[in-house]
Parts: C-alpha cells; structure tokens; sequence
C-alpha cells in the first residue's frame, strides 16, 4: 500500500499545488511508493488550474504541474498518512474538522520540516503578489522536502 500524503492551503492553485508538484517530482525521483495530491479548505477555485504564476514559477525550476483545484473533504481523513498544512490556519480549519485524535495527529505544517524555519511555519499566500512571491513559496517548498523525505521514508519503512 503506498503512503499517502496531502497538501492543504485556502483555494488549492497556488501554495498546496506547488508543494504537491515538488514532492511528486522527488518521490518519482526517488522511485518511493508514495501518492501526492492537495487541496483547498475552501471551495472559490474547484476544478481551476494552478495559477498560472504557480506553473510559471514551477516551469522554471524544472518541475511540471497538471493541476485541478479541489476541496478538502473530511471523510478523507482515512486516506491519508500525511496532511501537510501550508499555514497555521489551514491546520486549526483541518484539526476542527478531524473526527478523532488520531486524524488530528495526521496534520502537520509543511515548514515543520525545514530546520532554518525556526517557530515561523506558515507559508505565505503569494495570491496577491507577484513573481518574488511565488519563487519564495517556491524556496520554502524546497527548504522542507529534505526533512519531509525523511519522514515519508520512515512511514514507508514502518508500514
């Protein structure tokens, strides 16, 4: 059974499809049995692309995006192993509609992983910015797939 993880920012077409693309890449990569998706706590942008800003941004790094917004359903609590909030909004919106401890306890914040990230944890919504924005998510995204890598490996290793 692969290990499954999900990423969760506000209308799904900026932060969580980047993190989501970044991570499909190296889990690819890697040759790891990991599925990687993401969504929005809201419903504004169902079935939109990523903003073209995030695919520009992404373009450039090398990475690919085929992307349609989603809203994250709480029945998908089971599904995953891994929920990565992009902001600590995202993971009080994701904790408050867990059914149980042990669904709250899947929610993380992605920055968690990055050790240069220092208490500050939340990704910032480049939506009303421009390219320096996107490539700073872009930057935070990639400071925490070390870390993140490391535990989905662990997860891996204990299924």
């Amino acid at each position: 059974m692969p290990y499954r993880v999900t990423f969760v920012c506000t209308g799904n077409i900026c932060r969580s499809p980047m993190a989501e693309s970044v991570l499909r890449h190296h889990v690819e990569e890697e040759g790891l049995d990991v599925e990687v998706d993401s969504s929005g706590t809201g419903n504004w942008h169902v079935g939109d692309p990523a903003d073209d800003r995030t695919i520009a941004a992404l373009r450039r790094a090398g990475y690919r995006s085929a992307h349609a917004a989603r809203q994250f359903e709480p029945v998908w609590f089971a599904r995953y192993d891994l929920i990565l909030a992009l902001d600590e909004g995202h993971a009080r919106a994701l904790r408050s509609m867990a059914p149980s401890e042990e669904a709250r306890a899947k929610v993380r914040l992605l920055r968690e992983f990055d050790p240069a990230a220092r208490g500050d944890l939340d990704v910032p919504d480049p939506y009303y910015g421009g390219r320096a924005d996107f490539d700073l998510v872009l930057e935070q995204v990639e400071a925490a797939l070390p870390g993140l890598l490391d535990e989905i490996r662990s997860g891996l290793k204990a299924a």
